[in-house]
């Protein structure tokens, strides 16, 4: 008798527990359910959208009279990584559009334009496809803290990558424009090194220390 008293407040408590644990789950899924209906709102969408361009708009024009200092790139990966592939891409297109035709320092002759527009719109689609890497992942919990090794290297890597394809790209097209040959190529590379090696360092340390802390900004307003 005394067994099956013993056993059945041992199968009560786990009741009980399971009732804790399943009051959590749906607290959690009612949560995420209201955040996932107010992200869905077409409207909504359009104002992040219109806000995360307006946001790497003016940091491009903020940041404009420091050489190779910018945090343009890193606001148009955010908005990509944020609100996905598409969104991404017209994120990084209409900024793009915006500064390299409104440019402080001149517009761009046009192949070296075209490649700036391409260039921003795959950061954004960059941005997108990252996020859809690390959802799965179990270190990304943008919830509790990105601060880990396996995110910063991530995010520096991927920071390095994007700004080096850009400077070697439109130093190649710069060449080919100013003198119609790549033989220049490395002396045009070693003039500028110095402004080079600047935004790879900077482009590099903004995504690791401070993509990371926007990321958990946006994720908590957001979910």
């Amino acid at each position: 008798m005394k067994i099956r008293n013993g056993n059945l407040r041992d199968n009560l408590g786990s009741i009980g527990m399971d009732e804790n644990i399943l009051t959590k789950q749906e607290k959690r899924e009612d949560e995420n359910h209201v955040h996932s209906i107010w992200l869905e709102k077409y409207s909504f969408r359009v104002a992040l959208l219109s806000m995360f361009i307006a946001v790497s708009v003016v940091l491009a024009y903020a940041l404009a009279s420091i050489p190779n200092i910018e945090l343009f790139t890193l606001s148009i990966f955010l908005g990509g990584f944020i609100m996905g592939k598409k969104e991404g891409l017209v994120i990084g297109s209409l900024s793009a559009v915006i500064f390299v035709f409104f440019n402080p320092w001149g517009v761009s002759p046009l192949p070296l334009m075209m490649y700036q527009l391409l260039h921003y719109a795959l950061t954004g689609l960059a941005g997108a496809l990252t996020h859809d890497f690390l959802k799965e992942k179990s270190y990304f919990r943008p919830e509790n803290d990105l601060y880990k090794l396996p995110m910063m290297s991530l995010f520096g890597f991927i920071g390095l990558i994007i700004t080096l394809s850009f400077d070697v790209i439109t130093s190649l097209i710069g060449v080919i424009i100013a003198y119609g040959t790549l033989d220049a190529f490395f002396l045009y590379i070693l003039s500028g090194i110095v402004f080079t090696i600047i935004h790879e360092v900077g482009n590099t340390l903004g995504f690791i220390f401070i993509l990371p802390s926007l990321i958990q900004l946006v994720y908590k307003i957001l979910y």
